[in-house]
């Protein structure tokens, strides 16, 4: 009685374990729960144009380092003639390109790929409070800020509720006189962040990419940040609306300018942009890192071995079938593994070549075993002559097969052959020693269980689940064991109950 809770136990530890590490891996990796699965993805292209004085030349632009609300999948930078290296720095991620020498008309383009996810780079959390950043005021501009300034104050209590009072200000359709001789100066992103900055308030003009599909030349867009605790907060500069638009990818991060040219004039960037479908998993493998779960991913394998355990990895599926046909349901096969075994061989052949290859040679093998027992062979003896003699029979098989344009024959070596002729064997002793019916109910027992277990290890999310997710297995062993402790009647033996239900 003891031992009871302590295999309970065991049987949830189990299955909360393979539950755990698949959803783990889902979330850790990436990799979708089911197969087929799509997502959308931005292509985004950036092409810098500039004219080369025939020296030298540093291109350094901007990079997207973790924008909020996009994931980056993949970067390249197509730049003929010109060396190219992505430089990480305090100021960010900034791709540079190289050239000892260039002249005339230049063009260099600069690829990334985004898929969306909303837990990506929130509000941009930061440690120390930066510092405000100072700026040169004339005495009129500093005249008319100050009114701007001193009044949104009033009407606020934090940085956030303070930038947004300023906004309503100096954006209204009708701005007061301060508010316009200011306009006439500077833009309103930047006139905003001098009036952020000298009001102590730390503030930065960002850049963002208004994502459209199928769009060329599309220009970046000014937002406001603003420094509120211990994070940067967004905000539109025109509305005062407080975050970023689902379509609006945030390219430049304050910090240095976008763009930054050494030897060459007349530079100028532009974007354009497409929207993808692309496979789920495949965008999974793409974004595998070097650590934690993912090395315990079969992805790392050579193709040729992982092609093997996507087969192998099968078998507990098979297990499973065959362990609850047996028990739960009273099904009698020859044997316990061989079904899982056909069944596998099934996958290779499809079923019904299968079937028909399977039919034949054990029919075959039946007929010269019964003439092998009349020699009175030893046990081992005539399990190799039916090794021997099945082989042959594949053989024969394959050749025939391949003459007639089959391919059939030719995948008949996938069968495990041993298994076949024990088969064969076993077949023969329970016909001469029970009797022809207890052979045919055990023959057609275990291909009707092979059939069954085929059938569940070709569905495409089961493949999917126990190569991707190989943690699965531990909830399989569960139930494995949950069926082993079964001890009620089969469903099988409920047909002889029957004459007490009619006379009921």
């Amino acid at each position: 009685m003891r031992s009871r809770p302590i295999f309970y136990t065991v049987v949830f530890s189990l299955i909360a374990a393979g539950l755990t590490l698949a959803w783990f891996r889902h979330t850790h990796l990436r990799i979708p729960l089911w197969p087929g699965e799509r997502k959308s993805v931005w292509l985004i292209e950036a092409r810098v144009d500039f004219f080369a004085t025939g020296g030298p030349v540093l291109i350094s632009l901007d990079l997207p380092a973790d924008p909020p609300g996009f994931r980056q999948v993949s970067e390249q930078a197509a730049s003929p003639g010109y060396g190219f290296a992505v430089v990480e720095g305090p100021g960010g991620r900034r791709g540079e390109w190289t050239r000892r020498h260039a002249e005339g008309r230049q063009t260099l383009y600069y690829k990334v790929q985004m898929i969306r996810d909303r837990t990506a780079g929130r509000d941009e959390p930061t440690g120390d409070k930066p510092k405000p950043q100072q700026f040169v005021w004339n005495e009129m501009q500093r005249t008319a800020a100050q009114p701007l300034i001193a009044q949104a104050y009033e009407r606020s209590s934090t940085p956030t509720s303070f930038a947004r009072e300023l906004i309503q200000q100096v954006g209204a359709s009708r701005p007061d006189q301060n508010a316009s001789l200011l306009l006439a100066d500077f833009p309103l992103p930047t006139l905003l962040m001098r009036l952020l900055n000298h009001a102590n308030v730390p503030a930065r003009i960002s850049m963002g990419l208004e994502l459209e599909d199928a769009r060329r030349y599309q220009p970046l867009q000014a937002v406001l940040e603003i420094h509120d605790h211990d994070r940067w907060v967004t905000l539109d500069p025109r509305t005062g609306v407080q975050g970023l638009p689902e379509n609006l990818l945030l390219w430049h991060r304050g910090g240095q300018s976008l763009l930054d040219v050494v030897g060459a004039g007349r530079s100028d960037v532009r974007f354009s942009m497409i929207r993808q479908t692309l496979p789920a998993m495949d965008l999974a493998r793409m974004q595998f890192v070097d650590g934690g779960l993912s090395r315990l991913s079969l992805y790392h394998l050579p193709i040729e071995e992982q092609s093997m355990f996507k087969l192998l990895l099968l078998l507990p599926v098979g297990a499973l079938v065959v362990t609850f046909m047996r028990i739960i349901v009273g099904v009698r096969t020859s044997g316990t593994f061989m079904p899982i075994l056909i069944a596998m061989a099934f996958i290779q052949t499809s079923l019904v070549p299968g079937l028909i290859a399977f039919v034949t040679i054990v029919s075959l093998g039946l007929m010269l075993r019964g003439y092998l027992s009349r020699l009175n062979l030893l046990l081992v003896a005539r399990i190799s002559t039916l090794i021997v003699l099945v082989i042959f029979l594949a053989a024969m098989a394959s050749v025939v097969g391949h003459e007639l344009g089959f391919r059939v024959g030719l995948t008949l070596t996938f069968f495990p052959m041993v298994i076949i002729a024990w088969t064969i064997e076993r077949m023969s002793i329970l016909w001469e020693e029970e009797g022809s019916r207890e052979g045919m109910v055990q023959g057609f027992g275990s291909l009707g269980v092979a059939v069954l277990a085929y059938a569940c290890m070709r569905i495409g999310a089961v493949a999917h689940w126990t190569f991707n997710f190989p943690e699965i297995h531990l909830i399989l062993l569960a139930m494995i064991l949950l069926i082993g402790q079964y001890t009620g009647y089969r469903l099988s033996e409920l047909r002889r109950f029957d004459v007490m239900t009619r006379r009921r």
